[in-house]
């Protein structure tokens, strides 16, 4: 078995008004240096052998990410394809 992350988060042109938040949210707390940040999501796969990374891929494009409005990445993060 291994693990497989999908982060995925919104593009750059696409305003991520929950990111604005804690962004703001951070300086009124006293966090001072946080410029900006933007907010996704993490998924983690649990897959067998016969599952690569392209398969993942297709999985992320298919169901997990909008990718219109969403860029995504791939990475194991233990075990091999």
């Amino acid at each position: 078995m291994a693990r497989v992350v999908v982060e995925v988060m919104p593009k750059a042109e696409i305003l991520d008004p929950q990111g604005q938040a804690i962004a703001g949210a951070l300086s009124r707390l006293g966090f001072a240096g946080v410029t900006d940040v933007r907010q996704g999501k993490r998924f983690e796969l649990e897959v067998d052998g016969s599952v690569d990374d392209a398969q993942v891929e297709k999985i992320a494009e298919a169901l997990l990410a909008n990718t219109v409005i969403e860029d995504w990445a791939v990475r194991r993060i233990d075990g091999d394809a």
